[in-house]
């Protein structure tokens, strides 16, 4: 099972203190929460995708080819890719570098992000937002999976014998993870391609979790890509620990009451026991996120978001140092207990290219045995 983290990259003001970071400061913090990720031994570091204030994270391929050249481990990913406001074209053109550069640890999650805005800025209609998200993404497999494409769709000029550059490392696409909070017809998506499905569960209760998580498990299998139990699932999660659970609420309620996202709205004691956010220790945290199994079975990553709502640096690489060494490997070992052998883990580079290699070995003989 893959760990991580993700940031959404807010620029908030520190209500404790009242000052605001620079966005230079915010970018070179994300970067710093990435090599603290790769040092305490978390699988996977993802960046959202805004183009709006107070978020910094406009160019994702940018900042993690940046984190590439320092890392050597860590995968590297997004919490959204903007697939319905992007141009299919360049986000394949875009992560196909990206993996080059990166010896294939990378992978992204496409969503339509939260902020209606973005649409008309980049020419798009809002109204149309899961027709652009189906038909861009199919035009984003092909332009990985053919060398040379003839497409026409509704909302881009057609292509006519086009040739995304470069081609996909080994000839293996990115892993793609489709990431809703609540459109069925995204997790109708990712079932459909045999996809991986992120719920990013940071906002509501599990029986909304559940309820997506189910349905794309039920149509995974119904698209005979194996068993509802072997879809590919991530989820989300919120935390902030202190190795005393009073100090950790005493210090993040601040924070919390004034958070951009959800500051000014329900009591914190109303949203941990309502949403997945868990505020306390170490031991809080490692038994709350175990009960997600519960809710939606075994699954292959879990991200955490951890350096949102003005927390400082300081404070977020102790959070790390926290997940690290106390929170995540309790947790690889916890689910790794009773996890079923067909369970598959969450797909890599190499584990890709390996399925890829097998099944062109076994085609070879089949047809060997053929022309016998």
């Amino acid at each position: 099972m893959q760990f991580g983290i993700f940031t959404v990259g807010d620029v908030t003001t520190d209500p404790t203190t009242g000052r605001t970071p620079t966005e230079r400061e915010r970018i070179k913090a994300m970067v710093a929460i990435a090599l603290k990720a790769e040092e305490v031994g978390l699988d996977v570091f993802a960046t959202g995708e805004h183009h709006n204030p107070p978020f910094v994270p406009s160019s994702p391929t940018t900042m993690l080819g940046y984190i590439a050249a320092r890392t050597e481990n860590l995968i590297l990913s997004t919490s959204t890719t903007l697939i319905t406001t992007n141009d299919p074209v360049k986000i394949a053109e875009d992560f196909a570098m990206l993996q080059h550069l990166a010896d294939g640890r990378v992978d992204l999650m496409t969503g339509r992000g939260n902020t209606g805005p973005v649409y008309p800025w980049f020419g798009k209609d809002i109204r149309r937002g899961i027709d652009l998200a189906i038909e861009n993404y199919a035009l984003l497999r092909r332009l990985w999976q053919e060398d040379v494409v003839d497409w026409e769709g509704k909302f881009r000029t057609p292509l006519q014998g086009f040739t995304a550059t470069p081609r996909p490392l080994d000839g293996v696409a990115p892993f793609v993870w489709h990431g809703s909070i609540r459109s069925p017809e995204i997790a109708e998506q990712a079932a459909y391609y045999g996809d991986g499905f992120f719920h990013n569960n940071i906002f509501w209760p599990a029986e909304h979790t559940k309820r997506m998580v189910d349905l794309y498990r039920a149509r995974y299998a119904h698209y005979g890509h194996g068993t509802p139990e072997q879809a590919i699932v991530g989820l989300g999660g919120q935390a902030f620990m202190r190795k005393n659970s009073q100090d950790a609420v005493r210090e993040f309620r601040p924070y919390f009451d004034n958070a951009p996202v959800y500051g000014h709205g329900p009591s914190l004691e109303d949203f941990t026991e309502q949403t997945p956010l868990t505020v306390g220790s170490p031991q809080q945290v490692i038994e709350r996120t175990l009960a997600f199994r519960e809710t939606v079975g075994d699954y292959q990553r879990q991200l955490f978001l951890m350096d949102h709502a003005g927390l400082p640096l300081k404070t977020v690489l102790e959070q790390l140092d926290l997940l690290g060494e106390e929170v995540v490997p309790v947790l690889r070992e916890e689910f790794a207990k009773g996890r079923p052998a067909d369970v598959p883990d969450a797909p890599t580079h190499r584990s890709l290219l390996a399925a890829k290699e097998e099944k062109e070995e076994n085609e070879k003989h089949e047809k060997q045995e053929s022309a016998v």
